[in-house]
């Protein structure tokens, strides 16, 4: 468990500034405490600063985990975002689509989502910005890039893809033993 490069850090504030813009500065400053990042086998972890210090005392080796997992490196420098990290970056989100329930399922084992499967867009959204999706219930789902603006996504047919899947809380299920 280290704290992150200047490199790491950067990479990873860019990846979550594409979902929840200038919210970023209010996942270290919290007014329940201090949170922190910090790296640990590739991966990094928000974590709260007296968590993080008793940690110290754990070997290595032997921690397996601390915190909340946010995202991962690649082993070409790449940052991921994992699912794990969307009860963090939920609540700060910019941009934000609502799915119709008929729908709901389809994005959960992983798809697209058409048009056809949209309830409401936050208005405003970019092309191939960063989103957060939600059922009509409010419940975050998972997260994934504006395939187009909303001003296309009016003029679009029924079967055009409006956001690409990226992770999704099924994902808990299908994949349970690599996000751990």
């Amino acid at each position: 468990m280290r704290p992150l490069t200047e490199e790491e850090t950067k990479l990873m504030f860019e990846k979550l500034s594409k979902y929840i813009g200038e919210n970023v500065k209010l996942l270290v400053d919290r007014p329940d405490g201090n949170y922190c990042f910090r790296l640990h086998r590739d991966r990094v972890y928000y974590v709260s600063e007296p968590i993080m210090r008793w940690a110290t005392n754990v070997a290595r080796k032997n921690l397996v985990s601390l915190g909340t997992c946010i995202g991962k490196f690649t082993k070409s420098g790449k940052f991921h975002l994992q699912i794990t990290a969307l009860d963090i970056i939920a609540p700060y989100a910019k941009y934000k689509v609502w799915l119709k329930p008929s729908s709901e399922q389809s994005f959960l084992y992983g798809n697209h989502v058409l048009k056809s499967g949209l309830g409401r867009i936050t208005e405003n959204t970019p092309q191939y910005q960063g989103i957060i999706m939600y059922s009509m219930n409010d419940l975050p789902l998972g997260f994934g890039v504006a395939a187009k603006s909303t001003q296309e996504c009016r003029r679009a047919d029924p079967t055009a893809t409006i956001a690409f899947h990226q992770a999704d809380i099924g994902e808990y299920l299908r994949a349970e033993d690599a996000l751990s």
